[in-house]
This record gives structure tokens, C-alpha cells and sequence, in this order.
């Protein structure tokens, strides 16, 4: 593995961290914006979750694709030219003048993100030379993405208030030119390794499954679970996730390395991930019409009430290294993940019709706290168990993880509001959900890790051949 100097560390390290800023932001900031952009595109709850999923979804399709050029023509071009395409895709979205041109643009922003994410953790991945390097470079990179999903919903209602839901997009361009300023003055990494080969038929056949399961979960509220196209739909979705499975078994290089998932710190990092983005996307989509269409709060009164949620995520990004430290990988996700089951569990007992917001509010700093604290030290693990070379699909699948959750999540939350009489009822059944699966993360990851175990170390050590697919 290349060492790097400390200067070049900082420079990989903060330039990378722009892509991620506006990757949760455009996340974070868009959820206060979906009541204004349905009364101006004309949308209704099915066209607001296709704005927040044609984002997530392609985003969590081509993850692993990004990852493996990443991997195959160098993280750092890969990574200047998603910010690129993200600039551009920012621009159209801010110009668009109805639902689907902004829907498109926002494809074209997930495929940007694809590109620049899993590159952005090679390129840190690679800049660090040993665990602890990487456990605190992941960890900053992580609070500034949580200060991004807590200034989110606040500078959103700022920006809507003063010039209109169009700004929340457009602020992308100026922050996306600088990031790719930075970039520049990082010093290209060697390629390690064979150059993987793009998975096309995977890639495919990945898209259409998880595509036609979101469509199905998102269309069920209005034309019923047994409508024969909702039907069809969930159908061809499992037999696309089927025959994904079965051409990544086949392939010699994979565009998901099935033997990853030998690793039971690998696959439990994956999956609490996703359970982490599923039931905080969800809590987001949810939050977002019940503040606005369930208690008729103004944009920048909606901003200030999520932040009982985001005001302690950076504090957990930032926490999480040192509390790892403390506490070890396996007692902290764990933990975190116990006070997340707490705080939805809360929450749903809170969210009746006439509860007020304070006692709705006391729970969400938990949650928010939980998801934060979790994940930098469950990515620092992923990370930790492949070799340096297959960092970038490493990263792309942790990344095509959370993604799929947060996609999902916001499917599922859309589908449980359009079946209930009111968004507080749909809300409530969801956090019943989220307290379910959050229970279940903290059972999972405390069963991968065997008693005594460190963080497992970098794969450029000779054990780590295993982790081949």
C-alpha cells in the first residue's frame, strides 16, 4: 500500500469529504422541500417518493459498478468526473420545469454519486496506511456528512423561504466547482492489482430487481397490494434478484464478490447499514409531510423541528472513533443500535393525533445519535477485512447497502402513509417497524463478531486472501 505524507492525507481527506457533504445534503435538504415541489410540479405522495427515490434507487443500482471503475481506471479520475456529472445534474435540477424532468435529474444524480462515493473511501482507503489512520480518516469523513444531514433540513427551510425550492439544488454547483479544485492537487494512487471487468448482465439485472421492487411498493397504495401490476411487479422483481445471484455465481469477476460475504463482520456491516438507512430514510420521508402537511408548518419552521433528529449526528460521527476505542467495534454498534430501538420505540408511542411536539421531540436526538455513532465504526470494520486493491468494491458494496435501505425505506414509508387514514398513523406503524429492525441490527452484529475480537485488520496481510470472491 502507498504511505502517504500528512499532507496528503489531508488534502485526499478533505477533498473527498466535499462529495460526501453534498451527497447527504441533497439527501437531508430535499425531504423539507417535497411539500413546496408538489404544489408547484403538481405531485402528489407516489410523485414526491419517485423525486427522493430516483435518487436513492439509482444511486444503491450502480454502487457496485462504481466501485469496480474505481477500482479499474483509478478512484481519483472516477471520483472528479461524478462530482463533474454531479454539477451538471444539480443544475438540471434546479432548472426543471415539471416532476419528471426533475425526476430525471435526479437519475442523473445518483449516477453521479455512484461514481464518486465508493471512489472518495478507495481514495482514503489508500491514503491511510494502517486501521487506526483509516478508523479516524472515516470517522471525520463521517461527521462532516452528519453536519450536512443536520444543517440540512434548516438550511433547506432557509433557502425555500427566501428564494424558492430551486436554490436547495443550485447550491450544489459552487460546492461541487471547489471539490473538484481540491481534487485536482490529489496525487493519483497505483492501480493494485488486475483490472476488474464491468459486470454488465449483473449490473442489469441488479437494476431491474431492485427498480421493479420499489415501483411495486411505491404504486400498492393506490392501486391496491393484489392489483395484477403491483403483483407482476413483485414477481419480476424476485425473479431479477434471483437471476442476479445466480450470474454473480458464474462470473469470474463479479460485480458483487459473493465471497465477501464469508466474512461475518463483512456481512453484518452490510446489513446493519441497511437497516440504518432504512428506518432513518424512512423516519425522514415520514417526518417531512407530517410537519408539513399534518401540522401545517412553514418550510423554515419545518427545518427547526428536525432538528431535535440531526442536531446530534455530527456529535456521533465525531464520538464514534473514540467511543470504538473504548468500547470496541462490537459493544459500540451494538449499543448504539439498543438506543435506536429505544428512540423509535419512544417515538411511536409518542405520535398520536394530538401529541404535541415536545413529546414527540424527546426521543429523536436518540436516534439520531444511534445512526451516527453506529455507522463509522461499522465501515471502518467493512473496510478493514478486504484488501486494498478491492477497497472500491468494498466500498461500493457498504455503500450499494445503505442506499438500497434508504430507498426501501422511503418506499416502505410512503406505502404504510398512502394505507393509513393520516400521516401520523402511517408514521407510527413505521417506527414500529424501524424498532423491530433496529433490535434485530444489535442482535446481528454482536453474533458476527466472535468474544475478545479486535477490529479486524486490513487485508494487505497475508490472511486476507480469504475475503476473495
Amino acid at each position: 500500500m502507498q504511505t502517504h505524507s500528512r499532507e496528503q492525507q489531508r488534502r485526499v481527506l478533505w477533498a473527498t469529504s466535499i462529495s460526501y457533504v453534498v451527497v447527504i445534503l441533497d439527501t437531508s435538504i430535499v425531504n423539507v422541500a417535497l411539500e413546496r415541489i408538489g404544489a408547484s410540479l403538481a405531485g402528489g405522495v407516489a410523485g414526491l417518493q419517485w423525486v427522493v427515490n430516483a435518487y436513492t434507487l439509482t444511486f444503491a443500482s450502480l454502487l457496485l459498478s462504481g466501485g469496480t471503475l474505481g477500482d479499474r481506471l483509478g478512484a481519483r479520475n472516477v471520483y472528479m468526473a461524478g462530482l463533474a456529472a454531479f454539477t451538471v445534474a444539480s443544475a438540471l435540477c434546479g432548472a426543471a420545469p415539471s416532476l419528471a424532468l426533475l425526476t430525471a435529474g435526479r437519475v442523473l444524480q445518483g449516477i453521479s454519486a455512484a461514481l464518486l462515493v465508493p471512489a472518495s473511501m478507495a481514495l482514503i482507503n489508500g491514503a491511510c496506511a494502517n486501521a487506526r489512520e483509516r478508523a479516524a480518516a472515516f470517522g471525520v469523513w463521517a461527521g462532516l456528512g452528519g453536519v450536512a444531514m443536520a444543517a440540512g433540513p434548516l438550511l433547506g427551510g432557509v433557502l425555500i423561504g427566501l428564494t424558492g425550492w430551486r436554490s436547495i439544488f443550485l447550491l450544489n454547483v459552487p460546492v461541487c466547482l471547489a471539490g473538484i479544485v481540491m481534487a485536482a492537487r490529489v496525487a493519483p494512487q497505483p492501480q493494485a492489482g488486475e483490472p476488474r471487468r464491468l459486470d454488465i448482465a449483473g449490473q442489469l439485472a441488479g437494476i431491474a430487481a431492485l427498480a421493479l421492487l420499489n415501483a411495486a411498493i411505491i404504486e400498492a397504495p393506490s392501486r391496491g397490494w393484489l392489483a395484477p401490476l403491483v403483483v407482476t411487479g413483485l414477481v419480476a422483481a424476485l425473479a431479477a434478484a434471483l437471476a442476479f445471484i445466480a450470474l454473480e455465481k458464474r462470473r469470474a469477476q463479479p460485480m458483487l464478490p459473493l465471497g465477501f460475504f464469508r466474512q461475518p463482520v463483512f456481512s453484518a456491516a452490510a446489513l446493519v447499514s441497511m437497516i440504518s438507512a432504512f428506518t432513518f430514510y424512512g423516519l425522514l420521508f415520514d417526518l417531512s409531510l407530517y410537519f408539513q402537511q399534518e401540522r401545517g408548518y412553514a418550510p423554515l419552521h419545518a427545518g427547526l423541528a428536525f432538528l431535535p433528529l440531526t442536531v446530534m449526528v455530527p456529535l456521533g460521527s465525531l464520538l464514534s472513533r473514540r467511543a470504538a476505542a473504548w468500547l470496541g467495534p462490537r459493544a459500540l454498534v451494538a449499543l448504539a443500535f439498543v438506543l435506536a430501538t429505544a428512540g423509535y420505540l419512544g417515538a411511536a408511542a409518542a405520535c398520536g393525533p394530538d401529541a404535541r411536539f415536545g413529546v414527540l421531540a424527546l426521543p429523536l436526538p436518540a436516534i439520531g445519535f444511534a445512526a451516527s455513532l453506529a455507522m463509522p465504526a461499522a465501515t471502518a470494520a467493512l473496510m478493514a477485512t478486504v484488501e486494498s486493491g478491492r477497497s472500491g468494491i468494498a466500498a461500493g458494496v457498504l455503500n450499494a447497502a445503505r442506499q438500497t435501505g434508504a430507498a426501501l425505506g422511503v418506499a416502505f414509508a410512503g406505502a404504510w402513509i398512502g394505507g393509513r387514514v393520516s400521516i401520523g398513523a402511517g408514521m407510527r406503524a413505521n417506527l414500529l417497524v424501524a424498532t423491530a429492525l433496529s433490535a434485530l441490527a444489535a442482535w446481528v452484529w454482536w453474533r458476527a463478531w466472535p468474544r475478545h475480537a479486535a477490529l479486524p485488520q486490513a487485508a494487505d496481510k497475508a490472511g486476507a486472501a480469504k475475503s476473495r470472491a
